[in-house]
């Protein structure tokens, strides 16, 4: 897509799911990937293998640079060593894709304190403190950015026994509308690609039961679940030049789930 190539870019959570195929179409694209892991460095590495072989093929030296960049998006410190060692090695961060994120199941009233704050400081405030790092960077060199937050059909749709992670997907969107607001005249754009269902290792446990995945797709008006490299897709659109006059946005890539899919028949109250 028109601008990508070329462009530094930071994914965290990029050893899996949504977040590993929005690095590697993002290298397909022609930029440089600076790919986040929190522990194992496994997930990672094949993130970077995938991502290389689609940016180059078996030509060697095609251009395109990746990088594996340990972090913890819980910890204040791990956030600003990480966006550091990206500047560092490219010279620039132009793009932040937020892609982090965990959820817990809990009855809302037993829902113990330790594990709300967990899901509220890796989904919210490590996002926003990604993007308070790639904003100061951006400022510091007077350069045009891009941060894209990966939310979810739940900063609008109520999850009954998620109620951390819908919270911080909320909380989410006016963040991401919030930060376009502000920094809109500095040429930096922000917006969020919020998935629907997804097929994914995280969601194993109905993805791959054919019973519980068809009662979620029965949810569905496209009657399917969507794919990573969907989502990846929309990411990809978002940060090129395609979307130029696009900021404080949030698409959501669900297949129709956020058009209240109980109500496809005719009724009268």
């Amino acid at each position: 897509m028109k601008g990508l190539k070329g462009k530094n870019v930071l994914v965290t959570g990029a050893s899996s799911g949504i977040g590993q195929a929005i690095a590697i179409r993002l290298a397909s694209e022609g930029c440089n990937i600076a790919i986040n892991y929190r522990k194992s460095p496994d997930g990672a590495e094949d993130t970077e293998e995938m991502a290389m072989q689609k940016a180059c093929g078996d030509v060697e030296n095609c251009g395109v640079k990746s990088l594996l960049v340990q972090g913890d998006v819980s910890k204040e410190e791990d956030i600003i060593s990480m966006v550091n060692t990206v500047v560092e090695r490219f010279g620039s961060l132009d793009i932040l894709v937020n892609n982090a994120g965990i959820q817990t199941e809990s009855p809302s009233h037993e829902i113990e304190t330790v594990e709300f704050d967990r899901v509220l400081t890796v989904n919210l405030r490590g996002a926003y403190l990604c993007a308070r790092e790639t904003i100061k960077q951006l400022l510091s060199q007077n350069r045009s950015g891009i941060i894209i937050n990966i939310s979810s059909v739940h900063e609008i749709i109520p999850r009954p026994m998620y109620v951390s992670y819908s919270i911080s997907k909320g909380g989410m969107e006016n963040m991401t509308k919030t930060l376009a607001l502000e920094y809109a005249n500095r040429g930096i754009r922000v917006n969020a690609v919020a998935p629907g269902a997804t097929v994914t290792p995280i969601n194993e446990a109905w993805t791959n039961d054919p019973e519980k995945k068809a009662i979620v797709e029965s949810h569905i008006p496209m009657g399917r679940a969507g794919t990573s490299e969907e989502m990846a897709a929309a990411v990809a659109f978002l940060a090129s030049d395609e979307a130029a006059y696009i900021t404080g946005q949030t698409l959501f890539v669900d297949g129709g789930l956020t058009l209240y899919a109980d109500f496809r028949e005719a009724w009268s109250a």
